[in-house]
């Protein structure tokens, strides 16, 4: 079964029991190697439909300071592009089988050869690929490549989305669509966007794809009302918050636990 195929038999059947999907995000390699893998196997029993593995860049432009801080501590821990990888690889030969998509800027993979990052990626386990800076019509090389190793790439929408850069990204992605629920950077947020159900319909009409919300998610109810518009609850910052505080994976696993149980419309799925 292909990484795109995984990722659609997920929404099917979560869209069969009435739910969403819980789409966490954790950078690799913080706090420390081991314990990303450990956060990540714990999101993955608590509840995780999908797993972002974030690899780390020096330039997340896209991210708040919560996970800005974290990919810098990462990449001073010596994780490379190269030990993602590997650790995808390890969380796989543990059983993990929740699907991962990587989220990557598009400079390491450039610099890895795009061509040679994705079959690289899609052996060690990865499911599908998610590049914040590189649109549908500059991704030339990168998409035939995701789409012969059965890769979904998964395309960013925002509040200030063209309805040209709708139509763009719904012809062009595969597995599902990244909706940014408000105009800026990552990071927890008390309030969602009055808007946001106005944006959710505005892409619908462009796509059958699944879609999911992400950035400013930080709590079951607000994952649960997210649930009740899209396909897909994506949550990061909050996340990756609780991995570096003193109570670490525990942290991770009471928060994540709330998380599911939101997007899940209250379900056990």
């Amino acid at each position: 079964m292909s990484g795109v195929e995984r990722i659609e038999q997920v929404f099917r059947k979560l869209n069969q029991a009435g739910s969403a999907a819980f789409m966490p995000y954790h950078a690799m390699g913080y706090p420390t190697r081991q314990q990303s893998l450990d956060v990540i196997t714990t999101l993955a029993e608590a509840g995780a439909d999908l797993v972002e593995i974030g690899i780390p860049h020096s330039d997340p432009l896209a991210d708040g300071p919560t996970i800005q801080t974290a990919t810098y501590a990462a990449l001073v821990g010596g994780t490379t592009v190269v030990d993602c990888l590997q650790m995808v690889r390890e969380l796989r030969a543990k059983g993990v089988d929740t699907p991962f998509c990587a989220m990557s800027y598009y400079n390491p993979i450039l610099a890895y050869g795009e061509e040679s990052f994705v079959a690289a990626a899609a052996s060690a386990g990865v499911d599908g690929l998610i590049v914040p800076d590189l649109p549908p019509g500059e991704s030339e090389l990168l998409e035939p490549a995701c789409r012969e190793a059965g890769l979904a790439t998964i395309y960013m929408l925002a509040p200030t989305s063209t309805e040209e850069r709708i139509r763009s990204v719904a012809r062009h992605a595969t597995g599902f669509i990244y909706l940014v629920s408000v105009t800026g950077i990552t990071g927890a947020r008390d309030e969602l966007p009055p808007g946001l159900p106005a944006f959710v319909e505005r892409v619908r009409r462009h796509t059958e794809l699944p879609l999911a919300v992400g950035f400013g998610i930080s709590t079951g109810p607000q994952a649960a009302k997210v649930a009740e518009i899209v396909e897909g609850v994506i949550v990061g910052s909050a996340l990756v918050k609780a991995a570096g505080s003193d109570a670490g994976v525990e942290a991770v696993r009471s928060l994540a636990e709330q998380l599911a149980v939101g997007s899940h419309n209250g379900k056990v799925v």
